[in-house]
């Protein structure tokens, strides 16, 4: 084993992400959606209906990217696309009733993929949302107030809150 207590702030964190994403990614698969699936139907259950182009653009993907994810969640009857009234060329997506019953089941594999709830820690949830408001503001075009709360004040969706239920204009 590596010897942890030498790596530097950063690697230790970038290691376990990606070791959080592989793990998660593995329990995933046997309910039938990616990591990348879990985030887009939690912000389609969160905030509703939308564009694809709007949804990428919350999770801070391309378009073509989400286009992707959503045609796995679509297959599976995840979500659901529907032309768009006000603009023909593009479709509202929603999450289905299938989508909320896989989104609970990713919740509880979520909460059970470390022994003793250490990623449900307050401690390290607000250490790692400090990380990400500060390191996200300037690749975000967040406002350095609007930053430490979290959201675009441009953009903000009504009861939403966190980078990842924030619109970036």
């Amino acid at each position: 084993m590596p010897d942890l207590e030498q790596w530097p702030t950063g690697r230790l964190l970038t290691t376990a992400a990606r070791l959080v994403e592989h793990a998660w990614n593995e329990r995933l698969v046997d309910i039938g959606v990616t990591h990348a699936g879990v985030i887009a139907l939690g912000v389609l259950a969160d905030q509703g209906a939308m564009t694809q182009a709007s949804l990428a653009q919350i999770v801070r993907v391309q378009a073509q990217t989400m286009g992707k994810t959503l045609s796995r969640l679509e297959t599976r009857g995840h979500v659901t696309r529907v032309r768009n009234d006000l603009d023909r060329r593009s479709h509202m997506v929603s999450i289905a009733p299938a989508g909320h019953a896989v989104l609970e089941a990713a919740d509880d594999i979520e909460r059970t993929l470390v022994a003793g709830g250490g990623l449900v820690s307050e401690e390290l949830r607000t250490h790692l949302q400090s990380v990400i408001r500060e390191l996200g503001a300037p690749r975000w075009n967040w406002v350095a107030s609007d930053a430490a709360a979290g959201e675009d004040a441009t953009s903000a969706k009504p009861g939403a809150s966190g980078p990842a239920a924030t619109v970036v204009s």
